[in-house]
């Protein structure tokens, strides 16, 4: 099956800027696609200091659609926002008090990528951090939740680079020692590509006089095979929806049995399920179960402004626009009017947005 590659180097244009991010594309672009994807063919996709988050979302989505491996490299900066204090990927227009809008909220990676199979997706990542994301990454690594979570089924290489010195451009020299590397036509496996981009970029640093073992290493190796979520994705893609939500129901009873019921055992599956209804084409379905999502993380105590809970409303709205009868998107838009009342979303306008589908819904009769 052709694997597919996306390739995305952003930061800030101006004195935000830490590292040359783009520097190292035409590098990248030089291995041909099926050693970066280590498949024996690919598809290619390219993002050079992308100016939109949605944009990068959208290609990012696409390619997490796509039934084959999936292999992203990110080169870049990490910069905090000023309201929630999560971590973003800077784009080309992110300044400090414009991360929430101008940069890619780190989860968003997460979340795009969370239903594919196990093993199928790797992350390649060069990033630098500024002075105040470093800290925080400092401070959360030993707890990998609070950290950069890319997701329980993904394989993660690279490291996170603390700030260059003052009016200094980083350079992404294990991205280029890992290009460097995949040049010569051979893949080695992931995790001796790895140790080896780690090795010369040490030695790189070692040569300028540059500090040692500063950076933050990132290795994991994603879900052993066998996993769930493997076998439901199997199903999904042989077009088995009714067997791949009766497998992700089981899991949701057996971690509400064993967890409670707004554990984040049971929650994660009850997101699935939500997740599967969508796949499946039933909106009415996929919209309860994320309302249920977003009500048990509320109920829990997490505040409206957390992306757990975000995510769960949006999508719930999300679902909700693609209902067609009218009864049960009077009753949906209810629940959801009520919800977005508590959690009206980083998007202007979305309470207003329910109201006035449910005026519209009312004069149908």
């Amino acid at each position: 099956m052709p694997g597919t590659v996306l390739l995305l180097a952003a930061s800030p244009v101006g004195r935000g800027c830490l590292v040359d991010a783009a520097s190292v594309l035409p590098v990248l672009a030089a291995v041909p696609p099926a050693v970066l994807s280590g498949t024996d063919t690919a598809n290619v996709v390219e993002l050079a200091d992308p100016l939109e988050p949605q944009a990068v979302l959208t290609r990012l989505r696409a390619a997490a659609a796509a039934p084959g491996p999936l292999t992203v490299y990110v080169v870049g900066q990490l910069q905090l926002d000023r309201r929630q204090r999560l971590p973003h990927l800077a784009l080309a227009r992110t300044t400090p008090a414009t991360v929430r809008y101008t940069a890619l909220p780190w989860h968003w990676i997460r979340e795009e990528l969370r239903l594919r199979p196990s093993g199928a997706t790797t992350l390649l990542l060069d990033l630098h951090a500024d002075h105040e994301t470093w800290q925080w990454l400092r401070a959360n690594a030993p707890n990998p939740p609070n950290a950069l979570d890319c997701g329980r089924n993904n394989a993660v290489y690279g490291r996170v680079a603390p700030p260059p010195a003052r009016r200094t451009l980083a350079a992404p020299t294990y991205m280029r020692a890992l290009a460097t590397i995949l040049r010569s036509g051979h893949r080695p496996p992931l995790d001796a590509l790895h140790q080896q981009a780690l090795a010369r970029t040490a030695a790189e640093a070692a040569g300028n006089g540059a500090a040692l073992g500063a950076d933050l290493v990132l290795t994991g190796p994603g879900s052993a095979a066998g996993d769930p979520h493997a076998v439901i994705a199997a199903a999904v893609q042989a077009g088995r929806h009714p067997d791949a939500d009766a497998l992700a129901a089981r899991h949701e009873g057996a971690a509400a049995h064993a967890y409670g019921p707004a554990s984040e055992e049971a929650l994660h599956w009850t997101e699935v399920r939500a997740d599967l209804a969508m796949f499946a084409g039933d909106p009415v379905r996929s919209c309860r179960a994320w309302l249920t999502v977003a009500e048990a993380r509320l109920g829990a105590g997490q505040p409206p402004q957390s992306p757990a809970v975000q995510a769960a409303v949006d999508r719930a709205h999300h679902q909700w626009g693609r209902v067609r009868d009218t009864v049960p998107a009077r009753e949906l838009g209810a629940a959801l009017a009520a919800l977005r009342g508590r959690v009206p979303g980083s998007r202007e306008g979305a309470l207003d947005h329910v109201r006035r589908e449910l005026s519209r819904l009312e004069t149908q009769g």
